[in-house]
């Protein structure tokens, strides 16, 4: 246990705030225990955690991206005009497709950030506004309705109907799951993952060891535009519709799961289950309130102190906490 704590200091002291707030919110609501709510829970923040995952890469190699999640409304719109005018396609041509568009919305951002030496932030916040100004402009920002059927139709893993309801879980869910494998292996069982920590940690060393900058980059910003295009495509089939502004203002949401999860902003530093935990504490913390009747407006007030009473116990020792104390020796 001491081990995990002194390896995973961040998320472990996430987890005891979630474990508490789950507590907390089983005493007070009955129905957040239950096994239709929890289901939901899942199946509603899916396409959270696809692009907080994406978003890691990024803060691991000391970037910063807010423009994914319009490269997400952005690629679900392109994909799914271009599937209805190939006719219809299916998971695999929609999949690939939305991959492809979302590495080459990150590989945009990759070559401002390289080639013009701007920092992340900055080149983000100017592809944000202009991603989205060429998508309401050549939409006018009007809704597809009409998707192809394979992409609208419901794909139900599990089912279980219960006295309350009934409890499941969607296509989504899965796709998450293997974004969340693919984005541990890839920073936890390769060398590209080391590189990216090293990078993130210290630029300049990184460069001198013969670290490729622009590879570097270039990986961690298409992997995040990916996830965005992935994350879209599943919105997509979640909602039944494409709405070009519907996912503009979760951007900072995620963000903030992510670094609440111990991803550093300055780079070098975050993992996956911190960016489960984060988007989990931030998930259940709306679901309580929802669920005790609290004002929707509330909402981010609440999270708000969750986030800074987390990131104010980040020099709580826990593994310090828990071990034996030694007698002093006379």
């Amino acid at each position: 246990m001491r081990e995990f704590l002194r390896a995973y200091p961040a998320e472990a002291k996430l987890l005891v705030v979630l474990a508490l707030l789950c507590a907390l919110l089983s005493l007070a609501a009955p129905q957040f225990l239950t096994l239709v709510n929890l289901t939901s829970l899942l199946n509603n923040n899916a396409v959270n955690l696809i692009w907080a995952v994406g978003l890691l890469v990024v803060l691991i190699a000391g970037g910063i991206d807010i423009s994914f999640a319009v490269g997400a409304s952005v690629v679900q719109y392109l994909a799914v005009m271009a599937l209805m005018g190939m006719g219809g396609g299916g998971w695999a041509v929609g999949i690939a497709l939305a991959m492809a568009l979302g590495i080459g919305l990150g590989l945009i951002n990759a070559a401002l950030i390289h080639g013009f030496r701007i920092i992340s932030i900055v080149v983000t916040i100017s592809t944000f506004n202009a991603f989205f100004g060429l998508l309401m402009f050549f939409t006018s920002g009007k809704s597809i309705y009409s998707l192809p059927d394979w992409l609208s139709r419901p794909i139900y893993l599990w089912e279980l109907q219960t006295e309350i309801g009934w409890a499941d879980i969607r296509l989504p869910v899965v796709v998450m799951g293997i974004c969340l494998f693919a984005t541990w292996f890839l920073i936890r069982r390769t060398t590209t993952g080391r590189q990216l920590y090293a990078f993130g940690d210290n630029p300049e060393g990184a460069r001198r060891a013969g670290i490729n900058i622009w590879l570097m980059q270039a990986i961690a910003f298409g992997w995040c535009g990916m996830m965005a295009g992935i994350a879209g495509l599943m919105q997509a089939h979640i909602t039944k519709e494409v709405v070009p502004n519907a996912l503009i203002g979760r951007e900072l949401d995620v963000l903030a799961a992510v670094v609440l999860g111990g991803a550093r902003l300055g780079g070098g530093r975050g993992s996956v289950l911190g960016c489960v935990l984060g988007v989990a504490l931030v998930a259940v913390a709306q679901n309580g309130l929802n669920l005790l009747g609290v004002s929707p407006y509330a909402f981010k007030m609440v999270v708000g102190i969750i986030i800074l009473a987390a990131i104010s116990t980040s020099n709580i020792d826990l593994a310090a906490m828990l071990a034996p104390k030694r007698r002093d020796r006379e």
